[in-house]
């Protein structure tokens, strides 16, 4: 199993990946910060070194980076899940997608892959979030909701149930969402607005 990418991110998938029992092989950075974490040794990520059979996670927090590198690089996507999250058997969770701790992700949910579900976030019933999603610290999406690709849902922030977020849209931390959202805008408030 290898990570790609280095940074504070990489520690929590890192060490979501040793609580599950998982053996990290190898860290990959295009421009390595540091020469090892927790023991595994981190190397300059050439393109190269990994093969398609390799078993990865994109270790990248930037939603449009970690699309670049899922899309130039075939390799074994896998989800990490931390063992304290709740996620209902009823739920789906995509190749890459990285469940961070105490969060919830409920029955007939749909995560995408390579999203980010970060600590404490909820995603309630039915919701559907496409690929590159990333719902931040304590964000919580209510039931019914669609997320478009690559959007990211800011710390805190809040989306009320029925609600569709258009692709690569910016939520702000604490926002408050209670109207449907256009593709590529930044919204930020309570109630949100766009800016």
């Amino acid at each position: 199993m290898i990570l790609i990418g280095a940074g504070g991110h990489a520690k929590v998938i890192l060490d979501i990946l040793i609580q599950n029992n998982l053996k990290v092989d190898e860290i990959l950075d295009a421009n390595p910060p540091v020469s090892e974490l927790f023991g595994v040794p981190v190397s300059l990520d050439d393109g190269q070194q990994a093969s398609e059979e390799s078993e990865a996670v994109i270790a990248v927090g930037n939603n449009r980076v970690r699309k670049k590198i899922a899309e130039s690089r075939l390799l074994q996507y896998v989800a990490a899940v931390h063992p304290s999250s709740m996620v209902s058997c009823y739920a789906r969770v995509g190749a890459g997608t990285v469940v961070m701790a105490n969060a919830v992700i409920n029955p007939e949910a749909s995560i995408g892959k390579h999203c980010i579900i970060n600590t404490g976030a909820v995603i309630e019933h039915d919701c559907v979030l496409e690929d590159y999603v990333h719902v931040s610290p304590n964000a919580a999406v209510a039931g019914n909701v669609t997320i478009g690709e690559g959007s990211h849902i800011g710390i805190g922030a809040v989306v009320i149930q029925g609600i569709t977020i258009g692709k690569w849209v910016t939520v702000g931390a604490g926002a408050v969402i209670i109207r449907d959202v256009p593709d590529g805008v930044t919204v930020v408030g309570n109630p949100g607005r766009v800016v």
